[in-house]
């Protein structure tokens, strides 16, 4: 864990879930779920395919109702909070989604400025000036502002979108599955990214996703969602040795070896 992560992981848990239970129709997805995640950690969400991951996600951003169970953040349980009031803690968060969900009809700076304009109050030259600095923020070069989603490669879309997703200076940013697609030196320069606006801007960090390289170059922690709950949550050598069969052939396969000597020598050269 690095310096950022333990100073923060004596601090209080910013989001806790317990009890959770998320039902579709007679199909359970989850059942009595519990996690935390603590303040300033980049917590990785990991799990076969129908365990829930962006289930689970949706459910804390308050995209989706539970079917039972209690979902804090900043102290405040959102499902009893006033319609007003639990969208003023929602704003404190970011959300990327998976393939970045931006607007076709609208160029990358207009998508960005729309939150400014509906939730900060901002006027449209004022939310696209501010856009612009977001996306430098991302890492999105200048004239990227004026083109289109179906203009951009792959990579750009992801920034464009966490461009989006910091618009309104969050304090909790979710992830789901933000290196999908790219290429690896591409995922490795987006890891590199999350890792510098963590620690730059004091954010918390909600990962899901399925990149070995991910969690074992940025995450604190691992939580491994299994048997429809949080089977395992801790530092990823911790995490590795639970003797869960999928845990051990995630970890332990040929993907799981690599991406651990990747780390491994990554270290021996800093």
């Amino acid at each position: 864990m690095n310096a950022v992560a333990q100073e923060h992981s004596a601090q209080e848990d910013v989001i806790q879930v317990r009890d959770l239970v998320n039902r579709f129709g007679t199909q359970a997805v989850h059942e009595h779920l519990d996690l935390d995640v603590r303040r300033g950690e980049i917590l990785g969400v990991v799990g076969g395919s129908g365990t829930g991951k962006s289930v689970l996600l949706r459910t804390i951003v308050g995209l989706r109702r539970p079917t039972s169970g209690q979902v804090q953040v900043f102290g405040q349980d959102l499902l009893r909070l006033p319609p007003e009031q639990r969208s003023r803690i929602e704003r404190r968060f970011g959300v990327l989604f998976q393939n970045g969900a931006l607007f076709s009809s609208q160029n990358v700076v207009e998508n960005i400025a729309m939150p400014l304009i509906e939730h900060a109050g901002l006027k449209r030259p004022e939310a696209e000036a501010l856009g612009t600095v977001k996306l430098a923020l991302a890492g999105l070069p200048p004239g990227t502002e004026h083109k289109y989603p179906s203009e951009l490669s792959g990579g750009m879309v992801k920034r464009a979108a966490l461009a989006r997703a910091l618009a309104l200076d969050p304090e909790v940013l979710f992830l789901d599955e933000p290196t999908a697609g790219l290429d690896p030196i591409s995922a490795a320069a987006f890891d590199q990214l999350i890792l510098t606006l963590r620690d730059a801007l004091g954010l918390t960090v909600f990962l899901v996703t399925h990149d070995l390289d991910t969690l074992y170059t940025i995450c604190d922690r691992v939580a491994v969602l299994s048997q429809k709950k949080v089977l395992a949550c801790d530092r990823l050598d911790v995490v590795a040795q639970n003797e869960d069969p999928w845990v051990q052939s995630y970890f332990h396969g040929p993907r799981g070896r690599a991406a651990l000597d990747a780390a491994e020598q990554t270290r021996e050269v800093k």
